[in-house]
């Protein structure tokens, strides 16, 4: 009998025995090949031309469909919602055609992940199943008002799966557009599916849960695998977290600041890193949107550099400079080489007279602008370079500005983006700050 996909085989070839479920050959890996789905989550090639021997262990069976009946509330715990924008979070293998399913109603939920239902109550709906690289303004603004629905409808918290790649972007738009927010918005990932058995799905969205069924905290968070174990999870500030690694389930890290809380897995409890933090209350969410239509630039200074990559962004509405240092940029002409400076700075300058917004960022990430040390970020100032004394990340000064654009007159957006509106600017900087960070990354 031949093996078809979804199958539980065993492939014996010269050299060692396999087994694992059968899952269809990617067009690009050809047809000399079976692709087997190991126990422990990784997939393995194995040429044709090299299989002694192969057995089917187990066909394939359809599960049947569950009943769709209403899960019962329970009237003493607190209602979670759960909306999806897509990442793989919720999401398994179907072994039968190779390709990705997604769990969206409250029982496809509970069945992956059990432990919820002796959380809270489980609410759970699809807005959108995206990648996340591919979210506009127009998303943002979908979530939040998503977000206010389920607020307005009796949910005590919402929790948003999402892919993990732009997350800290959405955390942070979300931060500006809720205002008065007067409940836990908790945004979870997963670096890895939850078909591996290295996957973090179930912690992140479990702890994430806990969380907000157990603390009295308000605003926007993110939640993901604070260390590379299974011990606890960070609950990050929205406007103060990044992601700064491509695969690590640690990947996401506070900026500049401290994580609101950690959540521990195992033992249930959820420690907060400081007293003072915004709290739950009575007020009324208002939605303040950003404008979908707004482009906004994000340019690196890097060594020889050009005017025209300034040029690019005439007629933009902002541009977000990620400076070298302490918010410098290649504008000093000082012998031959570099005269193309002097016209980058004419550029930047030209820029600013036509009424494109220009903000600097550190690209270094952790630390401070200080922008009055040095002649040439003095020189950018004079011209209308904003930004200084600020230490937002280069992704929080972005979405601030377009949201600071999309709400206010330019005169006014001026004054305000170092003004700390949503806990995205620190009033001190710690050094632990950022050597545990590093540590932790190592």
């Amino acid at each position: 009998m031949k093996p078809e996909p979804g199958d539980r085989i065993e492939v014996i070839t010269d050299r060692k025995k396999h087994s694992g479920v059968l899952i269809p050959t990617p067009e690009l890996t050809g047809k000399d090949s079976l692709i087997l789905k190991l126990e422990n989550g990784y997939n393995i090639g194995i040429s044709k031309k090299k299989i002694k021997n192969l057995k089917i262990l187990k066909k394939y069976k359809k599960s049947s469909e569950k009943s769709k009946k209403t899960l019962a509330a329970d009237k003493n715990l607190p209602t979670i919602s759960i909306l999806h924008t897509g990442g793989t979070i919720a999401s398994k293998v179907d072994y039968r055609t190779g390709g990705v399913i997604a769990a969206f109603t409250p029982e496809e939920i509970l069945t992956m992940f059990p432990e919820l239902k002796d959380i809270a109550n489980i609410k759970s709906r699809l807005i959108r199943n995206m990648w996340s690289e591919d979210m506009r303004f127009s998303h943002y603004n979908l979530m939040a008002r998503e977000v206010k629905k389920e607020i307005d409808n009796g949910a005590d918290g919402v929790i948003i799966t999402h892919g993990t790649d732009t997350l800290h972007y959405t955390g942070a738009a979300l931060s500006f557009i809720l205002k008065n927010l007067n409940n836990p918005v908790i945004l979870v990932g997963s670096q890895r599916s939850s078909d591996r058995g290295s996957t973090d799905a179930s912690m992140n969205l479990i702890c994430a849960s806990r969380f907000i069924a157990d603390s009295d905290y308000a605003g926007v968070g993110i939640c993901m695998h604070a260390e590379q174990s299974d011990n606890y999870c960070d609950i990050l500030k929205g406007t103060k977290s990044r992601k700064m690694h491509t695969s690590r389930r640690d990947a996401f890290k506070p900026v500049n600041s401290k994580p609101v809380a950690k959540v521990f897995y195992d033992k249930k409890k959820i420690e907060f890193y400081e007293k003072e933090y915004s709290k739950k209350s009575e007020s009324q969410i208002k939605l303040k949107k950003i404008k979908p239509d707004l482009k906004i630039g994000i340019l690196k200074s890097h060594p020889n550099m050009y005017a025209q990559e300034v040029d690019f962004y005439k007629g933009f509405d902002g541009l977000v400079l990620e400076g070298t240092g302490l918010g410098q940029m290649p504008i000093s002409k000082i012998d031959e080489p570099t005269k193309e400076h002097a016209k980058i700075f004419d550029s930047l300058k030209e820029l600013i007279d036509s009424g494109t917004i220009v903000v600097m960022s550190p690209q270094t990430i952790f630390g401070r602008l200080q922008m009055n040390v040095y002649a040439p970020a003095r020189k950018l100032q004079k011209i209308g370079v904003l930004g200084n004394f600020s230490d937002m990340t280069p992704e929080t000064t972005f979405i601030k500005l377009a949201w600071l654009l999309s709400n206010h007159p330019k005169k006014k957006v001026k004054k305000l983006i170092t003004k700390n509106l949503r806990g995205e600017i620190s009033e001190r900087i710690t050094p632990e700050e950022y050597f545990k960070n590093i540590e932790k990354l190592t």
